[in-house]
């Protein structure tokens, strides 16, 4: 059966085919024999049924819902026909509706009548969407993410259980879910690729093939849309980025070089920590990494990478692996799961400064986070967590540096979906000395009250500012302050901070409130959400806008301005 069509009306009629033809012809037999039967009239006359009469008797027996005699009382040949009659047509009727029964609990007929509902929530879709597949632990973050900030989404992932979770979920707005190969181009159709209001696709599933894929599928299909895709390697991540996919995130990539930053600039470590976090959840204050002696457990994605990040620094880093040479770990690697005791002493653990259990078995990372603690208390803890249900465990265990992939990958892509410009904000930040960097660190916890802060880019343009735009246009001058002051009260701030503004082809990092805007301009804020709901209201009313401007308030109904006309003209004239 094909999956990507219309298939419920051609599925349909080819299942009830033989029950509709048995019908018609027990419909048929019993008609035509009842017109053939003799009968008498009132008078006593010789008569015959016509057809019309035949039908209409047949009509309301066959399906037993009634009986009479009509238009005159019925001969015994009638009355043995109709016998006959009710019996053909009753089981024929049975054989229909027992097909029906049968058709609604196929699960192709229901999964052909779910695609098709899921078609039309699609196609009557008239805002922003995001396709999202993949709907593991990375794709369920994000959904519940993008959700939570009234975001629409569509889900397509191939295994039945992933939709049958979504579908379980509370989420604030429906999102529909195709349980579809996303690796399929005519299924990335069905969820809505070439649809006006789809705004991007996010691939994360957990092959980098089907990543890949729907990469190229997108960008073939759908130039101007943005994609992010998941890469597990190195090299799938430079193929993906080979072809101009805007964003391609790698998780062990990506906590190997936060880790590598918090060792070398802590401040600016919790500025990206900080800044590409999920937003309303709790703002991380975690002990920084040591620079010493590290040893890692498990040679896999995670433990490689990082090995690779700490050796660049210069640090002394020593493996341990089940399977050194299967591995290609380095030299020293000690044999062991890590697990063991004697494991961790023959690697050093009493002299060493921190510990990182970066095998793909939760039960195993525990089990050494637990057995590291007991022979050196005072090392740093750094874990990794391979699925989301090993949270509490980890925590319980009070890991100082839990290694959280699904988040890593989901807190990454919100903040590029939510947020272009925060990349290059981040780039050009690093470049910045520590004393610059400390400083912003102590600004965004300021206006991020305890929780990670919303990050949103504005451009000034027609459909997202357009007061300040009219503004512009009549020759008034808005300053950036206009904006980032309270819509009932500009003496006071709103809980945002303007990170970055580019003009053309030129960067400021935090411009100043003075700064003058012009259209076109695009400007990166971090802030809370409240704040990015407040600025919403200069940005699109042009008479709040002049208040934020000069202080003046003028009424902007016309019971307003008659009021307001009426008490400023002198008494003699009212």
């Amino acid at each position: 059966m094909r999956t990507t069509g219309s298939t419920v009306v051609p599925l349909i009629l080819r299942r009830m085919r033989p029950p509709l033809l048995v019908l018609i012809c027990a419909y048929a037999i019993a008609v035509a024999g009842l017109t053939l039967m003799p009968g008498q009239d009132a008078d006593g006359d010789p008569w015959r049924m016509d057809f019309f009469h035949a039908f209409y008797v047949i009509t309301y027996t066959a399906p037993t819902i009634g009986f009479g005699e009509i238009p005159y009382e019925f001969s015994g040949a009638q009355r043995l026909w109709v016998t006959f009659s009710i019996y053909l047509t009753v089981l024929a009727w049975l054989y229909a509706v027992g097909t029906i029964i049968s058709l609604i609990q196929d699960p192709a007929f229901r999964g052909a009548m779910q695609r098709a509902r899921l078609r039309r929530a699609v196609r009557q879709m008239s805002e922003p969407f995001y396709i999202v597949c993949g709907h593991g632990d990375t794709g369920s973050l994000l959904v519940r993410s993008l959700t939570e900030r009234r975001r629409r989404v569509v889900v397509v992932d191939h295994a039945q259980a992933a939709i049958e979770a979504l579908e379980l979920r509370d989420l604030g707005v429906y999102v529909p879910g195709f349980q579809l190969d996303a690796e399929v181009p005519d299924h990335l159709a069905v969820a809505g690729l070439r649809h006006r209001w789809c705004a991007g696709i996010v691939a994360v599933t957990d092959s980098d093939h089907a990543n890949l894929k729907v990469a190229l599928t997108s960008k073939l299909q759908n130039p101007s849309m943005t994609v992010v895709a998941r890469a597990l390697t190195t090299e799938g991540a430079a193929n993906m980025a080979s072809f101009g996919t805007d964003k391609v995130v790698n998780a062990y990539d990506g906590f190997a070089d936060r880790l590598r930053l918090a060792i070398v600039s802590p401040d600016m470590h919790r500025i990206q920590d900080w800044l590409t976090g999920i937003p309303a959840t709790t703002l991380p204050e975690r002990p920084l990494p040591p620079s010493g002696r590290w040893i890692i457990c498990g040679f896999g994605r995670l433990g490689r990478a990082v090995y690779r990040e700490l050796r660049r620094l210069g640090m002394d880093v020593v493996i341990v692996d089940e399977d050194p040479v299967g591995n290609d770990c380095p030299p020293d690697t000690i044999p062991g799961k890590g697990t063991e005791a004697a494991t961790l002493r023959a690697a050093g653990i009493a002299s060493a400064d921190a510990l990182l259990a970066a095998t793909s078995d939760d039960a195993d990372n525990l089990s050494i986070v637990m057995t590291g603690r007991t022979l050196n208390p005072d090392i740093y803890m750094a874990a990794r967590e391979n699925d989301l249900t090993s949270k509490p465990l980890l925590q319980a265990a009070d890991v100082d540096l839990p290694v959280e992939p699904s988040y890593i990958l989901a807190s990454h892509i919100l903040s590029v979906l939510n947020a272009p410009l925060l990349d290059d904000f981040l780039d050009q930040a690093r470049g910045q000395d520590g004393a610059w960097q400390a400083a912003l660190a102590e600004e965004i916890r300021g206006v991020a009250g305890g929780i990670i802060p919303e990050t949103w880019t504005l451009r000034v343009s027609q459909a997202r500012a357009p007061a300040v735009l009219d503004a512009l246009d009549r020759g008034t001058d808005v300053p950036l302050s206009a904006i980032t002051q309270h819509p009932r009260d500009r003496t006071q701030p709103i809980d945002c901070l303007p990170l970055m503004l580019v003009r053309e082809d030129q960067l400021t990092l935090l411009p100043e409130q003075e700064t003058r805007l012009a259209s076109g301009d695009r400007i990166l804020f971090c802030g809370t959400h409240q704040a990015l709901r407040l600025m919403s209201v200069p940005l699109r009313h042009v008479n709040n806008l002049r208040y934020m401007i000069s202080g003046e308030s003028i009424p902007d109904g016309l019971l307003w301005r008659l009021l307001v006309h009426r008490r400023s003209a002198p008494r003699h004239a009212r």
